[in-house]
């Protein structure tokens, strides 16, 4: 499964490569309520064709006759929608609402193509535009932040998708999985036992072989990564649970009543893991 800003950055290199311009959008900014967060991006092919979103789908409308009748911005540049009241309600722009969005052309397939791979390999990337000059710098970087103008440059970020490895395919697990995909997050799912295995019901995910510790040590979760152990079987959760707790995994967690929890952490302390690990 792609994250949406990969799938969206993967289409805008198929056209190129096939000969068609484009031009990227990115939400800058936005004040009251808005659909899409800062850093949401859309792409729109010349012919109108177009693959992501800034908005709830008025300005995506605007922004697609705008580039078949090749009125888009020749040069990087801010539009804004939502300035007077009358504006706002003939793009649905919800009560209060106004955003700024980024626009530029894009036509060179090396700096996508590299922007593309360095998505695929779960790398964290920093993308800077010069407004003046359209010249585009690509550098790896730690943290991520949100999108910002600073002097002639536009800076914005793009980061491997967030995942959620879930420990056992139980009610629990599909549940999990479920909202983990409402979210945009890939879901991967280890489950040992095959009983447990053949009532899954949910599409989409990602099936790791293996027992638990070793399908962790296998993923090497990163800080875009969560581990959830839901199997109720300690011998199961906790093998995952030592692992991930070294990990650099944003989220470790594991279901079960505060006596069991208590009891696990006891087990966990047996296994040289510290009080902050544990916590």
């Amino acid at each position: 499964m792609k994250s949406a800003d990969l799938d969206v950055l993967t289409h805008a290199l198929e056209w190129l490569k096939n000969g068609y311009k484009a031009h990227l959008f990115t939400v800058l900014r936005t004040w009251g309520s808005a659909p899409r967060l800062p850093g949401a991006i859309l792409v729109v092919r010349e012919d109108g064709h177009l693959v992501g979103s800034v908005s709830g789908g008025c300005i995506e409308d605007d922004l697609a006759d705008k580039a078949r009748n090749h009125m888009l911005p020749k040069t990087a540049s801010v539009m804004e929608y939502g300035i007077s009241r009358d504006e706002a309600q003939r793009f649905n722009i919800p009560c209060g609402g106004r955003l700024q969005i980024v626009a530029e052309p894009i036509n060179e397939v090396a700096q996508l193509l590299t922007l593309v791979q360095a998505l695929e390999v779960r790398k964290l990337m920093k993308r800077s535009v010069n407004l003046k000059t359209g010249q585009v710098k690509l550098i790896q970087v730690l943290p991520e932040g949100l999108p910002k103008i600073e002097g002639d440059w536009f800076h914005t970020y793009f980061g491997p998708q967030w995942r959620l490895l879930i420990i056992g395919a139980n009610q629990l697990g599909s549940t999990l999985a479920s909202m983990a995909q409402v979210l945009d997050f890939d879901v991967l799912i280890c489950e040992p036992r095959q009983e447990i295995r053949d009532e899954w019901h949910v599409e989409g995910v990602t099936w790791v072989e293996g027992m638990p510790d070793d399908v962790v040590l296998e993923i090497h979760p990163d800080a875009h990564t969560a581990v959830v152990a839901v199997t109720h079987d300690p011998k199961l959760d906790d093998m995952a649970l030592l692992e991930a707790l070294k990990s650099d995994a944003f989220y470790v967690g594991a279901l079960g009543s505060h006596k069991n929890q208590e009891k696990r952490r006891e087990r966990m302390r047996l296994f040289d893991l510290n009080e902050l690990e544990i916590a």
